[in-house]
């Protein structure tokens, strides 16, 4: 079902609405369900908050009254939704999305098109059901996302792509016909594939032993049932959630090459569609669990400026991922182990064992590192995402001769080449300096659809 429309006036010479009125939209008529929660939630909180005082004051009304008590809550939830929807609209003009929310207090959000990043598009269990998704943008310069919930799976890819293609510089007449960019796909991660990584994982199991020997444990000890029953839920939880959640979030990975960008299409019961945006990825780590080695395997991550895209394929042989790498940071090639250069063999005095897993590589494209003597991780920097460098050297580290060189991107992350030799470090520096300086000016531009 398409959404509502609202004509709303366009003062002539107003921005991005010369001469013409823009036309402003409302959310799926659905979406009062999802908003009508928050005086049910509030009630909620209350009995959970002072649980013998809500059930004292619920024992003492008659039956009469918690029936109306209750017909209440329904009506007022029932309105605060509709009147949550019927007050939020959204409008495309030629350089922003703007949307207007807010049942007393109102608030527009002005979203410039030129400085979108990504627009993912997500689609809840309940929401799948409904056939409805909503929309969530990723935008230059800001930590959360703004998102439109919900929409129409039709409206709200259809909206994608309007947005992707006015962003990529497309004129407004033009901008609804360009349509879905076309994808070809790269890799798709088999279920069974994914179930096995997750059980070759360490920390699944370290957690799940904890979940099962730490509350028996603490009962023989203290016998006190709050206290196990604290614990051993949250690690619980957190076992569930590192094996069983991953494999329901990771379900069917998919990565596909498009225009504009990767797209990552993943989940078996939220489906989620993201892009990996064009040119804003600071930093690819390639990482390597000690029970993958065998296999071949690897997991890549990424480190998004102003997104939290931070998976681009969960787990895939080397060869296959180091193919994904090369499409997503152009030009550049992922340093064999070989070619990583140890600390020298002092720096043991300040990281013992240790040391043997560090290493280093600076190619024409990247500052690569490597840490972890088990499990290995490869951290790619382009030198064009440097935003700063600095050298950092301990006490002991001087004692010995060895320093830290650091760089530091734009997504607030920091990558670091450990116990190099001092001479060395203040050589990298220098060098690393200006490298960076060097692949700004010469980076493609961070556009949609650039090519």
């Amino acid at each position: 079902m398409d959404e509502p429309e609202v004509e709303a006036p366009g003062a002539p010479g107003a921005p991005g609405a010369p001469g013409r009125g823009v036309r402003e939209r409302r959310l799926h008529p659905v979406t009062p369900l999802r908003r009508a929660w928050a005086p049910v939630a509030v009630g909620a909180g209350w009995a959970v908050h002072d649980p013998d005082g809500a059930y004292r004051q619920v024992t003492d009304l008659a039956l009469w009254t918690l029936l109306l008590a209750g017909g209440g809550l329904v009506v007022a939830a029932a309105l605060y939704g509709f009147l949550s929807w019927w007050f939020t609209h959204f409008a495309v003009t030629d350089t922003e999305l703007r949307i207007r929310t807010g049942l007393l207090f109102r608030r527009t959000a002005h979203i410039r098109l030129d400085r979108l990043q990504a627009v993912d598009v997500n689609q809840p269990l309940l929401a799948r059901v409904a056939g409805v998704a909503k929309l969530k943008m990723d935008v230059i310069g800001t930590d959360s996302k703004d998102e439109l919930a919900y929409l129409s799976e039709k409206d709200a890819a259809a909206l994608r792509a309007e947005l992707l293609a006015r962003a990529a510089g497309f004129a407004p007449e033009t901008a609804q016909d360009v349509g879905e960019a076309p994808v070809a796909n790269l890799v798709h991660v088999p279920p069974r594939q994914l179930a096995v990584s997750l059980l070759l994982t360490g920390s699944t199991w370290v957690l799940l032993v904890a979940a099962l020997a730490v509350p028996p444990v603490l009962w023989l000890t203290t016998h006190s049932p709050g206290l196990v029953i604290g614990t051993g839920l949250p690690l619980l939880g957190a076992a569930g959630a590192s094996s069983v959640g991953k494999f329901v979030k990771e379900y069917d990975w998919r990565v596909g090459e498009s225009p504009d960008g990767l797209r990552l299409d993943h989940g078996l019961l939220d489906k989620e569609h993201e892009t990996v945006p064009p040119g804003r990825v600071q930093t690819v780590r390639i990482v390597e669990p000690l029970l993958w080695r065998r296999r071949g395997w690897v997991r890549v991550e990424l480190d998004v400026a102003g997104s939290s895209n931070s998976v681009l394929v969960p787990v895939a042989p080397r060869e296959l991922a180091v193919e994904v790498i090369a499409r997503i940071l152009p030009g550049v090639t992922v340093p064999e182990a070989e070619a990583l250069s140890r600390p020298p063999e002092r720096s043991k005095w300040c990281v013992p064992v240790w040391w043997r897993g560090h290493g280093l590589a600076v190619t024409d494209a990247v500052f690569a590192t490597r840490h972890g003597l088990l499990g290995r991780t490869l951290a790619l920097v382009p030198h064009a995402k440097v935003q700063s460098v600095r050298l950092t050297q301990g006490p002991w580290e001087r004692r010995n001769g060895v320093a830290d060189v650091h760089v530091e991107t734009g997504a607030n992350t920091t990558v670091a080449a450990r116990l190099r030799d001092a001479a060395e470090a203040e050589l990298l520096l220098q060098a690393q300096a200006d490298r960076s300086r060097t692949g700004r000016r010469t980076a493609r531009p961070d556009r949609w659809m650039a090519q």
